[in-house]
């Protein structure tokens, strides 16, 4: 019974690999650096000097952005990152599928949106 107590002991003071209060302030701060790296970007460089144009470069620049700070919050806040590389595969894999499900969607959205304009969907009318 005392081997079971010790087992619990030695098992509240164990790190499990995840994060202290170090590394989650750190993460903080590189996800508030990027966001206001993209507010910069966008009411700074966009709207009010007119460096960057508003385009496909601006929306590249947003979308990475944007996955970079996916990354750290998935990684880190919801614990990907510590978890085993067969779970994070079958994840990985999942989130392709879904991405490339939304690309098809909105590739035959597009088609279906130029064809039908030509087509009126009440002749008669």
């Amino acid at each position: 019974m005392s081997q079971h107590h010790e087992n619990i002991a030695a098992h509240d003071h164990h790190d499990h690999g995840g994060m202290d209060k170090k590394g989650i302030w750190k993460v903080f701060f590189i996800l508030l650096a990027l966001t206001a790296l993209e507010f910069l970007i966008a009411l700074g460089f966009v709207h009010h000097w007119g460096v960057i144009e508003k385009g496909m470069v601006l929306n590249a620049i947003y979308i990475v952005l944007t996955l970079v700070k996916a990354y750290y919050i998935v990684a880190y806040f919801m614990h990907l990152k510590f978890e085993k590389s067969g779970f994070i595969i079958c994840s990985a894999i999942g989130f392709i599928f879904i991405v490339y499900f939304i690309v098809l969607l909105l590739i035959e959205g597009e088609y279906l949106l130029h064809h039908l304009q030509s087509h009126p969907l009440f002749p008669n009318n």
